[in-house]
């Protein structure tokens, strides 16, 4: 198996050495391509308005300049067009990526270009301090990942996904030991309250702002992906590419075929008056 890898926090970050041993348990031909700089909070973005800059770093080892996105289409498209990867995996992220957080996780996106791309992908991340919202207030525990991370993948490429559908794998914040099993899960919601603006003045007088998230404890619903990882279980949530809702779509069909046949005939007797 050939395994394409990549991350958001960058080429340097610890949770990417923890991906490639990882993927060097699972095959011998694992390649290296990140962002040289850390983008977390980059989701689906890819570089359009200026050239992508590369640079190999040792062999089948190399760093982008640009997006985790950017870094699986030079992976697939450029340096293996030859023979592409059979698995892309993507992380492991210092943080969890549960819930809302997909949306934004530059983690995710990277699995994301994979599938959009025909390739199975994982993105892997790990849960770091004590609650599921807390951004690294903790130290991460990357023996997690590294004794169970092989073992899930390989279980997991055994049994296999459909197209068009990413895994989103986030592991607990405790010691390897601690762990209690793997679990099937469905993606959360967090409470929209949770995200906070705080406004400051710097130096010269000059308002600026952060974004972040107050800090609570919440009783996650039984099988989503917080419900998991604060049972102590690896997380496992299949993601779709589409993204329509198809119960809305039924419920639409009739309203927006009203409206069409109504345009349609209200044309209809303006070309007659004109004739």
């Amino acid at each position: 198996m050939r395994i394409l890898i990549t991350n958001d926090d960058g080429i340097e970050a610890p949770g990417l050495r923890a991906l490639e041993h990882i993927a060097a348990e699972v095959s011998k031909d694992v390649w290296v391509v990140a962002p040289e700089t850390n983008n977390s909070g980059a989701s689906h973005s890819l570089t359009l308005a200026e050239p992508l800059r590369m640079r190999k770093l040792s062999e089948r080892h190399y760093a982008v300049k640009g997006t985790p996105t950017d870094c699986v289409i030079m992976g697939v498209r450029f340096l293996m067009k030859d023979h592409p990867p059979d698995l892309i995996m993507c992380g492991v992220n210092q943080g969890q990526n549960l819930a809302d957080d997909v949306s934004y996780s530059g983690t995710v996106a990277g699995a994301i270009e994979g599938a959009l791309l025909g390739i199975p992908s994982i993105a892997m991340s790990l849960v770091v301090g004590s609650t599921e919202i807390d951004r690294g207030g903790g130290k991460p525990k990357w023996e997690t990942p590294m004794q169970h991370g092989a073992s899930l993948v390989r279980r997991l490429v055994e049994a296999g996904w459909p197209k068009g559908v990413l895994l989103n794998v986030n592991f607990p914040d405790c010691e390897p030991d601690a762990v209690k099993g793997s679990a099937a899960t469905v993606q959360g919601q967090r409470d929209p309250d949770m995200l906070r603006v705080a406004d400051r003045i710097d130096t010269r007088g000059r308002a600026y702002y952060w974004l972040g998230i107050q800090r609570r404890n919440s009783k996650p619903e039984k099988g989503t992906d917080i419900w998991a990882v604060r049972s102590n279980l690896i997380s496992v949530t299949p993601l779709c590419l589409d993204l329509t809702d198809r119960k809305v779509v039924a419920s639409l069909e009739p309203v927006l075929d009203t409206q069409g046949s109504r345009l349609e005939h209200s044309q209809a007797l303006r070309t007659s008056d004109a004739d």
